[in-house]
């Protein structure tokens, strides 16, 4: 338990103060090289507590969707593999479903009044 006299803010905090600030931050193990979301203490698994914070590429893949409909429309959720090796659960915008294994591009967009990180699908590149 943290004391009460600690000002520093926990992991998840911090996150959300990088959102604020416009940046999308990724913690990694600097003895391991892994990369860790949601943001915690320790490694899960190993218990490494040596976790730093770097900017994370933005890109990655789909692994799973799910599309909600309501009385007021319909939006997806997505579990995303992000390029640095763990998975979140976001959202895809501009599109109501995409096949698995696309590959999207993360920003960083306010919901219902608070920063969050969201995925479009990326573009694909001139052959």
């Amino acid at each position: 338990m943290r004391d009460a006299t600690d000002a520093r803010p926990g992991p998840e905090a911090r996150f959300k103060a990088f959102l604020a600030e416009g940046r999308f931050m990724l913690q990694r193990s600097r003895s391991t090289g892994r990369h860790v979301f949601y943001p915690r203490g320790a490694v899960p698994g190993t218990g490494e507590t040596d976790l730093e914070w770097v900017p994370a590429s933005g890109e990655g893949t789909v692994y799973s969707i799910t599309v909600n409909r309501t009385r007021e429309g319909a939006y997806n959720l997505a579990l995303v593999d992000l390029a640095e090796g763990p998975r979140m659960l976001s959202r895809i915008e501009g599109a109501e479903t995409v096949p698995i294994g696309t590959r999207v591009t993360a920003r960083i967009a306010t919901i219902d009044g608070a920063p969050a990180i969201v995925f479009a699908v990326a573009s694909q590149g001139a052959a």
